[in-house]
């Protein structure tokens, strides 16, 4: 009799080999899904920024076009648009007030539920978009790349749920990872600066907060910004049509930017977190929370004066005037640093969407245009205003590696990397002892705290 345990044997091991290389084949093919679905989700960001970016530049040029035409318009137009967006945004968007990076960043210290879902909701994310163009085409000193954040974070959270809802516990998304790679990808296509979105990420989105940063979550972010630089082309943001030349006598020019931009910087936060009421008498103190529209007008009110005295400058995100000054042309005027900041500080207490990040290098700038002045002749001009953009960008943050690639990415400076390094880090050193809590960080807190008790409220009350 043929004994026929050999030839079950190899049966069994052909068997085992053949479950072996399915299951190998199936964790292959559920991961492949999951990175094209992040790679389709980073596409979804990148679309998202690109076409807020087109409308944005589309409500600077018409407010541009008003100013030139009609310079008086400002005195009518900026305090009534400032009321309207402020009562647009407490009725249909009141977690898009402001920046946008706060709420990102208090949503991923969130367990998931009613109170993350609130901070990043893309309904609410549609309507910063739509009420960031209005506060630029009303002529508000605010930037779109802040709300770009949050609108990345909103719309990949989306996508990554959708997919989970149709692929079940195999895809294994995790909401934080989604938040992030949208914020850290919106940033990078607004800039168009995919370094600048990784960086970001982890000094400011993972601050505070336990964040596995795997190659899929990094491929995610990087791909938000290649594919900005696939569809708008290897531009740079704000293009130097000379190099900057750095002597041995800049490391005066780095103290100096580092010392003045971060005791303003540092003042500016300070500012910012003080509100309109750290600025009124104590019998006034409740008049921002009491009358918020009022309040949303009279900081219009003092945004177009400033805007009168220099000349429209001061209106919009600062680019056009940051660009002359880092190749330079003739600039906005001596006092623009400054009327910029107040511009800045008036439009972030009226309580309407809009971000600092922009107007903060156009303020830097200006101050760098100033500081030229009290330094030698063999300084270059252009190398202090761009020292000072990275600077007051740190003090002001607290973000100093971020600041420094952001600035390097966006002007294609790489060869100033350390320069730009050594005055960051000294500016957010120097801010720090006026403003101790990181801006961002500081008021993500608020928001953690008010979308809890937010959440806690009946169903029926909640934005959707």
């Amino acid at each position: 009799m043929t004994d026929r345990r050999p030839e079950n044997t190899r049966t069994a091991r052909i068997r085992q080999s053949l479950l072996r290389k399915l299951r190998h084949t199936a964790r292959l093919s559920r991961h492949s899904f999951r990175f094209a679905v992040f790679l389709g989700g980073a596409a979804f960001v990148a679309l998202f920024s690109l076409a807020f970016a087109w409308l944005a530049e589309l409500m600077l040029d018409w407010n541009q076009q008003l100013v030139r035409a009609y310079w008086w318009s400002a005195i009518l137009v900026v305090p009534g648009g400032f009321a309207v967006l402020r009562w647009l945004t407490l009725r249909m968007a009141p977690q898009a007030r402001g920046s946008g990076i706060p709420q990102v960043i208090a949503a991923m210290s969130l367990p998931v539920g009613p109170a993350q879902s609130l901070l990043v909701s893309l309904p609410q994310s549609l309507w910063k978009i739509v009420l960031t163009a209005g506060g630029l085409l009303a002529g508000a000193s605010i930037g779109r790349e802040g709300p770009s954040v949050q609108v990345g974070a909103a719309a990949m959270l989306a996508w990554g749920r959708w997919w989970q809802a149709r692929g079940g516990a195999a895809l294994g998304f995790r909401p934080e990872a989604l938040i992030a790679v949208g914020a850290a990808g919106g940033l990078a296509a607004a800039f168009n600066t995919p370094l600048a979105g990784v960086v970001f990420a982890i000094e400011e989105l993972s601050r505070g907060t336990a964040m596995r940063w795997d190659r899929l979550v990094l491929s995610g972010v990087l791909a938000a910004g290649f594919l900005s630089l696939a569809v708008l082309g290897n531009h740079t943001y704000l293009p130097i049509t000379e190099s900057i030349l750095a002597l041995h006598t800049s490391w005066t020019a780095i103290m100096l930017c580092a010392l003045v931009n971060g005791a303003l910087g540092g003042l500016f936060a300070k500012a910012l977190l003080a509100g309109p009421s750290g600025f009124l008498p104590l019998r006034w103190r409740a008049l921002p929370t009491q009358r918020p529209i009022a309040v949303a007008a009279g900081c219009g009110l003092l945004v177009a004066l400033l805007g009168m005295a220099a000349g429209g400058s001061t209106y919009g995100t600062g680019y056009d005037q940051a660009a002359a000054l880092l190749n330079g042309q003739e600039g906005p005027g001596m006092g623009f640093g400054l009327a910029k900041l107040g511009a800045t500080v008036a439009s972030y207490f009226a309580g309407i969407p809009g971000g600092i990040f922009t107007p903060s290098l156009a303020i830097g700038a200006g101050i760098g245009d100033n500081l030229a002045l009290l330094l030698p002749n063999e300084v270059d001009a252009r190398l202090i205003a761009l020292l000072s953009m990275a600077a007051f960008l740190a003090a002001a943050t607290q973000a100093p590696i971020t600041a420094s690639v952001i600035v390097m990415e966006m002007t294609r400076t790489h060869d100033l990397t350390l320069l730009l390094l050594a005055t960051t880090l000294g500016a957010s050193f120097v801010a720090r002892q006026f403003c101790p809590r990181p801006f961002y960080h500081a008021v993500a807190r608020h928001f953690r705290r008010e979308a809890v008790a937010v959440a806690q409220e009946p169903q029926d009350k909640l934005p959707r």
